[in-house]
């Protein structure tokens, strides 16, 4: 997830508020003021006495010469290294990008930040805005927001559809009303996993909840931000969970409750080029995967060979992080 950081040390209490109410990650801001962003709102404070140091955790440099490009890199093995560039800002940006990480870009409007976010596809890891103009500000927020990762769904046939007994399954409820097809990706293995769609669907049983993914037994796995997944039993409120909609656009949202319940459940696989995903699902109309044009299908009008989407992934995963080695989950 790219950082959003807000550079407040030229002190405005107006810009600080647009920039909380717009959801920055840290205002970077001098020792004198840190009272005032506390007075304002809860965020990482980065100055010389804040939540995160300045001069010691956090580093500036401004590039003007290839050493002072060594010297940045050298520092992001260990620091987070806020880069100032002269215009042609790209160049060292890419080679920042390729060489090293925790690199937090100075800009002063969105089309700069859009160059540094895209340097070499992967991007830097945050911008720092400095602007005396809000709408900076909001429209700066609004595309890292939207930088998310993009994920790659395919199309798999349905391969069983089998009822179980009761069984404990979650529901995640979010901090975010879900739309259209959004969804969470969800799978008894985390190399692939099926898009379940949020309860944003009115039925003649029940009303919408547009918060609520009804996920999965607790055993199953979710994506989270970050190329990370979690246990869906370990959820907590305030945790990070990652929304996907059918075309792969992500959106992070914070977990509000998560509700575990003892339902009848049902087992679903299905297969893409010959790997076989599945999961346990509660048996229940209102839980529904998604159709490769988007739509979706509940569990309880499945059939042998629909096609619905899935994600898949060719890394195994130790403590939820990829790591290039072969693991088998049966």
């Amino acid at each position: 997830m790219k950082k959003f950081w807000f550079d407040a040390r030229n002190w405005n209490r107006e810009l600080v508020t647009t920039a909380l109410e717009s959801g920055v990650d840290a205002i970077v801001v001098s020792a004198e003021n840190v009272q005032n962003v506390r007075d304002l709102g809860l965020v990482n404070i980065v100055s010389e006495d804040g939540d995160i140091e300045l001069g010691e955790e956090v580093v500036e440099i401004e590039i003007n010469n290839k050493d002072d490009e060594k010297k940045a890199i050298s520092l992001g093995t260990s620091k987070i290294v806020i880069v100032k560039t002269s215009d042609w800002m790209i160049i060292p940006l890419e080679n920042l990008v390729a060489q090293t990480k925790n690199v937090i870009a100075y800009v002063q409007d969105h089309q700069e930040a859009q160059l540094a976010i895209s340097a070499l596809e992967k991007g830097v890891d945050g911008v720092l805005l400095a602007t005396d103009d809000m709408n900076e500000i909001k429209r700066t927020a609004k595309l890292i927001k939207e930088s998310s990762e993009k994920i790659n769904l395919v199309k798999a046939k349905i391969t069983k559809i089998r009822q179980l007994g009761l069984a404990d399954r979650v529901c995640v409820d979010t901090c975010t009303n879900m739309v259209g097809s959004q969804g969470m990706l969800v799978g008894n293995s985390s190399s692939g996993m099926f898009l379940i769609r949020a309860e944003n669907i009115e039925t003649l049983y029940c009303d919408p909840r547009p918060f609520r993914v009804n996920a999965g037994a607790v055993h199953a796995y979710i994506r989270v931000p970050d190329g990370k997944t979690k246990y869906l039993a370990d959820l907590r409120s305030g945790d990070q969970v990652l929304i996907v909609d059918a075309d792969g656009k992500t959106e992070i949202s914070f977990v509000g409750r998560s509700k575990i319940e003892r339902r009848p459940m049902m087992l679903v696989e299905a297969e893409y080029e010959g790997q076989t995903i599945s999961l346990v699902l509660q048996n229940a109309e209102t839980i529904r995967l998604t159709q490769p044009d988007g739509s979706p299908i509940s569990v309880t009008k499945l059939r042998l060979f629909d096609e619905v989407l899935v994600y898949i992934e060719g890394a195994g995963r130790h403590f939820g992080v990829k790591i290039d080695e072969t693991i088998t989950e049966k």
